[in-house]
């Protein structure tokens, strides 16, 4: 996604309305079920479009496309699946992102109702109570999201001098892990609802940090943060709140923290005066809209300043090498004094 966007012709305009094109190719192809069915053998199109029950021309014309998009491949007899698609759409690989697949699947069909959330200012799932099932599937979704930034932001956060760490709102635990497998002498808690945690702990059992990775069940927008540690990590949790809610998680976790302790915070910020760059942090904001009550994205300033007003005004930002980390590669750092 561009840092920047800017639409002066008609020609522009139509190019950006029409993107979701490729959008829904892709879309298609899961609902069909196309790369798995596909396995690793080549396939003619009259084959495959009996394989999957569909008609050849309909079928000639989506492959045309995800050939080339890059996710098949062109033979001479027909198609294979790309190297890509093999490790990342297919059940059988040990890289399959099935539960984020199904994520991004659902938000084509609720991010057509965004007419209705911008009229109401109510949630798509405002009036349906969340179920365990969900919370499970959206923290095996956030893994598959985060597997890769993890490793990347824990190599280049220095945590040498620190023994306790809590991943609030860690949902899978994703960075907490991480973390533990780069700092030998760190342990961690990971801080959630009690689903999000089911499968942080199955994902921990397949670490060898197992044993230093522990959980603790709670609403800390209502509840108390329990605990002292050397640091806290707040990531991609700041844009599900209000600047409220959030003063409120900043003034907990200030207590929380013991002297000379950092919190750390990752999310996406907008970087310019008007609030509207870059890009995918306003794109954000209208996810925000769709799935939270109250949450959206901020400026560096306006964070800092819930920062201060909570205690937290030593503040500094760190930069990630290019291409690394989450969203712009940003950590917004917070100390608390060592004489607190």
């Amino acid at each position: 996604m561009p840092r920047k966007l800017s639409i002066n012709t008609f020609k522009q305009f139509r190019d950006v309305v029409y993107s979701f094109r490729f959008s829904r190719i892709i879309f298609t192809a899961l609902d069909l079920d196309l790369f798995n069915a596909m396995g690793a053998r080549t396939w003619t199109i009259a084959q495959l479009s009996k394989r999957i029950h569909t008609s050849q021309r309909g079928l000639d014309i989506l492959c045309r496309n995800l050939a080339s998009s890059g996710l098949l491949v062109k033979v001479q007899v027909g198609y294979e699946i790309s190297p890509f698609a093999k490790a990342y759409l297919q059940k059988s690989s040990k890289n399959f992102r099935g539960d984020y697949l199904t994520l991004m699947q659902r938000q084509w069909q609720e991010w057509s109702r965004l007419t209705e959330v911008v009229t109401s200012g109510i949630p798509v799932d405002g009036q349906e109570p969340e179920t365990p099932e969900y919370r499970r599937s959206f923290s095996r979704a956030m893994h598959h999201r985060s597997q890769e930034p993890a490793q990347q932001v824990a190599k280049q956060i220095s945590m040498k001098s620190s023994r306790s760490f809590l991943d609030l709102g860690g949902g899978p635990g994703t960075y907490a892990l991480a973390f533990i497998q780069h700092n030998p002498k760190l342990q961690a808690t990971v801080m959630d609802r009690p689903a999000a945690l089911e499968v942080a702990r199955t994902l921990a059992k397949k670490s060898s940090a197992e044993s230093r990775l522990s959980f603790q069940s709670a609403n800390f927008i209502d509840d108390n943060i329990p605990g002292k540690y050397d640091i806290v990590w707040y990531s991609n949790v700041l844009h599900i709140y209000s600047p409220s809610e959030n003063l409120r998680v900043f003034k907990k976790i200030k207590r929380a923290l013991k002297p000379g302790g950092r919190l750390l915070i990752q999310d996406t910020f907008l970087q310019d005066v008007q609030g509207l760059r870059p890009l995918e942090s306003n794109l954000f904001a209208v996810t925000m809209l769709l799935y939270t009550e109250t949450g959206n994205t901020y400026s560096l300033p306006a964070v800092r300043s819930w920062l201060h007003k909570a205690g937290l005004s030593r503040t500094r930002l760190i930069r990630l090498k290019e291409g690394t980390g989450d969203w712009e590669g940003q950590i917004l750092e917070a100390r608390l004094p060592v004489s607190s």
